[in-house]
């Protein structure tokens, strides 16, 4: 079993290249054009590791997320957390691509580190390294 995390966004090209930058993740090529502007799927070692749609995108079978964007805060409750093998790189890829730093490098009771801050839609995202216990 795998997650596959999914979020709905304003601009999917834009969030697609966010990602792509930040995880050094591939796109799904066999979903067409790596712009596509209602769905993008984004892979790490040809696993999908997140899904992301458009807000106003009127696909059959994602009802759940054909809302208004401005309705509720995005992501509420929602941590998008990726482990990474290369934190402290990753960690300067998202200081490069964010101004918005919820909380520094901290360390875990797991031994792991831990990187926290808002994508451009407003969504949370942990960077973590490797559990070391």
């Amino acid at each position: 079993m795998h997650a596959q995390p999914f979020i709905a966004v304003r601009n999917v090209p834009a969030s697609s290249d966010w990602y792509t930058d930040l995880l050094g993740a591939d796109r799904d090529m066999e979903q067409g054009h790596p712009h596509r502007q209602e769905y993008d799927r984004l892979l790490s070692d040809g696993k999908i590791i997140l899904s992301i749609h458009s807000w106003d995108a009127g696909t059959e079978g994602f009802d759940l997320l054909m809302s208004n964007p401005d309705a509720a805060p995005h992501g509420h409750g929602v941590l998008l957390q990726f482990v990474v093998d290369d934190f402290d790189a990753a960690v300067q890829r998202a200081r490069n691509l964010t101004s918005e730093v919820l909380n520094e490098v901290e360390a875990t009771p797991d031994g792991a580190r831990t990187f926290a801050f808002r994508d451009p839609d407003g969504y949370t995202v942990v960077l973590a390294s490797p559990a070391t216990r």
